[in-house]
């Protein structure tokens, strides 16, 4: 039945996407705040397009200068990434948390990475505005990796965490990371702002050409201010933590303290950020936005309102890209000043 109803909302909305990533790199790169430095200040983990590298000048086409993408759809060569969780032990090592693919109705058969969301004011509705898609060099962030408050997490309305239930759970969001052992891990969830000035394909601070009146949970979003008055797509995404390997209470410290940090060196779950590069090749965003199709009938060949191009999970996993850092990032011992990957804790 929930499959169902889910068919007949498909039928009656207006344009969204929802399509899975496979992980591209896991590296200290980050072109948006951090352009040219190598290696960046922490560990992300980045998804899509092959032309990503620690200097993507925002002159670059992404769409025209990436030749494959590790996303369903082989016409999005944009860009990704979130840091990287770890689990930290009472022995005091750190271990490089997995991903795992979103449910099966959800993921398109990727092996890990994300899922990304392209809707429009919600899932049933435009708000009766065109929706602009991107254009080529536009790039943002959201959250940011130095808040240490629960005032500095809440301004920021759509970053939270579900701890699963079921790879299915959604809703019970948090700010903070879960501080009990979750049965299907943890899901991060990123909601971009979508009001655009319409004028700065980026700004200073990475924020400040955008105007967030996302509420989260995929709610309607509410009306853009004057100040940015163009309706951009509601980017989202999701990633799947598998932090069911160390549910194990025994491994946790001995004070059971919440045992999972932020390649930020954040162990409440308050800088939690992430940064999108557009990469869309030519018109294809716009297409898909001006549209009529949900989801993977964008792309599916046998559907009549399909406007993208799909591939297979053999293509999505064949892209990759160099590593530039050379670095142990899948674990490292006390003293973690020491640790190239992960900041101080203080």
């Amino acid at each position: 039945m929930k499959w169902f109803l889910l068919s007949l909302l498909a039928a009656v909305v207006h344009a969204g996407l929802r399509f899975g990533c496979e992980t591209l790199t896991v590296q200290r790169l980050d072109p948006v705040v951090e352009p040219g430095n190598i290696p960046s200040a922490h560990l992300h983990q980045i998804v899509g397009g092959n032309a990503f590298n620690a200097t993507v000048l925002p002159s670059v086409d992404v769409g025209e200068r990436a030749t494959c993408t590790t996303c369903l759809y082989s016409e999005d060569l944009s860009n990704y990434w979130t840091a990287v969780l770890y689990f930290r032990a009472r022995n005091g090592t750190y271990k490089r948390v997995k991903q795992y693919a979103n449910a099966p109705s959800l993921h398109d058969g990727q092996v890990a990475g994300m899922t990304i969301y392209y809707t429009q004011e919600s899932f049933s509705s435009n708000g009766k505005q065109k929706i602009t898609a991107f254009k080529p060099g536009f790039r943002m962030t959201v959250g940011s990796p130095t808040v240490d408050t629960r005032a500095g997490a809440e301004s920021y309305k759509a970053l939270r965490y579900t701890c699963l239930q079921t790879i299915l759970t959604r809703g019970s969001e948090t700010y903070e990371l879960p501080k009990e052992p979750c049965p299907a891990g943890i899901m991060a969830i990123h909601h971009f702002p979508a009001c655009w000035d319409g004028k700065n394909l980026d700004s200073p601070d990475h924020q400040s050409h955008m105007y967030n009146t996302v509420k989260g949970a995929f709610q309607p979003a509410g009306p853009c201010p004057a100040s940015h008055p163009v309706r951009m797509p509601q980017v989202a995404y999701e990633t799947m933590w598998n932090t069911t390997e160390f549910n194990d209470r025994d491994l946790w410290p001995e004070d059971g303290s919440q045992p999972f940090v932020w390649s930020t060196g954040d162990s409440v779950g308050y800088s939690t950020h992430a940064d999108y590069l557009f990469g869309w090749k030519g018109d294809s965003l716009q297409r898909a936005m001006d549209s009529d199709c949900f989801f993977r009938d964008c792309g599916s060949p046998e559907k009549p309102n399909a406007v993208l191009k799909i591939q297979s999970a053999e293509e999505k996993s064949a892209c990759k890209i160099a590593r530039t850092v050379d670095e142990e990032i899948d674990g490292c011992k006390f003293p973690i000043r020491s640790a190239p990957l992960i900041r101080a804790l203080t």
